[in-house]
């Protein structure tokens, strides 16, 4: 149920012209598009086939699960463990105030504000049903759009066990309605061979 279509609407027009300014690209079909800006209309359109009656609140969240993250580099962090959860916490942070701004221009209330942010911040997964549902969608959208390079990424045989370890990760992070939407996605047999073989 969305309270106001027009601001709803703008709101996504905002977010999307900020993921607009995206320096890094994505090549699809020899079209070239923000890195960002397409991985939020991934998202949106994983939503709306997997939970298509979400929360206004939510449908905003999904949209900006990664709003101007290429202005916070992972190489500001250090490269350890600890630095990588440090960048995801501050992410979390960053990307609710960025939407949560843009969103009070346009005039939502706090309340609202306030659950997109949690949501960002992934707040009681597996407790919230609303965090669970962004964590399924991301991982859906992962799986459909990011998993052959993830894959490409860690081929070697060295390698192989920190790719199962992730997939496994990944996994448990979902819900049993996740887990079935994911092995309802069209995957590539090489791909369908990965996420087996993370499973068995």
């Amino acid at each position: 149920m969305i309270s106001d279509k027009p601001r709803f609407d703008l709101a996504i027009a905002r977010f999307d012209a900020a993921n607009a300014e995206d320096p890094n690209k994505e090549v699809i079909d020899g079209k070239e598009y923000p890195k960002e800006l397409l991985y939020a209309q991934r998202m949106t359109d994983m939503l709306n086939r997997f939970a298509p009656d979400a929360p206004e609140h939510v449908q905003l969240a999904v949209r900006a699960q990664h709003i101007c993250r290429w202005k916070v580099p992972r190489e500001d962090y250090p490269m350890d463990r600890a630095g990588y959860h440090q960048w995801r916490t501050y992410l979390y942070k960053y990307h609710g105030e960025t939407a949560g701004a843009i969103m009070r221009e346009l005039g939502y209330d706090e309340e609202t504000i306030g659950k997109l942010q949690s949501l960002l911040r992934k707040e009681k997964l597996k407790l919230n049903p609303e965090t669970q549902l962004l964590e399924d969608v991301v991982d859906l959208t992962f799986l459909e759009h990011y998993l052959e390079a993830f894959v490409q990424k860690y081929s070697s045989r060295y390698e192989e066990e920190k790719l199962l370890d992730i997939l496994r990760k990944t996994w448990k992070k979902m819900s049993e309605k996740g887990h079935e939407a994911a092995l309802k996605l069209d995957f590539k047999p090489e791909m369908l061979a990965v996420v087996q073989k993370a499973l068995g």
